[in-house]
């Protein structure tokens, strides 16, 4: 994973995406198109037409792809898929290996969905970005914590995580939070990846169940480690599934 320093040093705000393909998506219930670039083209363009800086991490665009569509704004960097973890989860590991070189160079940081958000304003210059510079934002759902379809998506989680019960019933009232949107000032999110990442290769490898796992781990580290420094909700997100294109007045619209 090698990448220009200098373009770093000057940009030092990234938001940062990971694509992986030919690999099947419980969520999804399919598997994803290899070097299909429509897949990440309105992720990319919202970055470019912003003009910030975001990375693309892929493990199948060609290298003519890559060519034809990078920019001054936008950049691919190819990385190894590791099957001991489903595709919704690999990526924080690849987010903790890139912060892990680069975090000297980089200030603030957004990792997002890359298939279904896109950016609609700059949150780096927003005051309530800037004014809460100790701070984990991430998107949110209309719906609590204590819900039948995180109860499922938790089940692996649940049996290998000594407290995590007791975490579901204290956080139960409230909001779910969405990991297809997290960010913040670079350390503190280093931070919060290493946790995250920690918890997933102790309770979620190898994980052959029906759920990915990568909400349920999320809420767990965000409200039993990070919950004090939380913020999500508006103007970091519109309402998920609400597709509320017409919006613009938050940083990122998430389907």
């Amino acid at each position: 994973m090698l990448l220009d320093i200098p373009r770093f040093v000057k940009n030092s705000n990234l938001i940062l995406g990971c694509h992986i393909t030919g690999v099947y998506d419980v969520n999804r219930k399919t598997t994803l198109e290899d070097n299909n670039y429509e897949l990440v083209r309105c992720w990319a363009e919202s970055i470019a037409a912003k003009k910030l800086q975001g990375i693309i991490f892929h493990n199948n665009f060609t290298e003519e792809i890559c060519k034809k569509y990078q920019n001054q704004y936008v950049s691919f960097c190819r990385v190894a898929y590791n099957a001991q973890f489903n595709p919704n989860v690999y990526r924080y590991f690849v987010y903790q290996n890139f912060l892990e070189q680069y975090l000297t160079h980089i200030k603030n940081v957004f990792v997002t969905d890359i298939s279904d958000v896109t950016l609609v304003k700059n949150p780096f210059t927003d005051s309530y970005f800037t004014e809460n510079t100790n701070t984990i934002f991430c998107g949110d759902e209309p719906k609590l914590l204590d819900n039948e379809w995180m109860k499922a998506h938790s089940e692996n989680l649940r049996k290998k995580i000594l407290d995590f019960e007791a975490y579901e019933l204290k956080y139960a009232q409230e909001t779910l939070l969405n990991c297809g949107i997290i960010g913040g000032a670079s350390l503190l999110f280093f931070q919060f990846i290493k946790e995250l990442c920690h918890i997933h290769q102790q309770a979620n490898c190898n994980n052959h169940s029906a759920f990915t796992g990568d909400m349920g781990a999320f809420n767990y580290i965000a409200r039993t480690v990070f919950n004090a420094q939380i913020k999500h909700g508006q103007p970091i997100n519109t309402i998920f599934k609400m597709y509320e294109n017409e919006r613009n007045d938050c940083w990122f619209r998430h389907k």
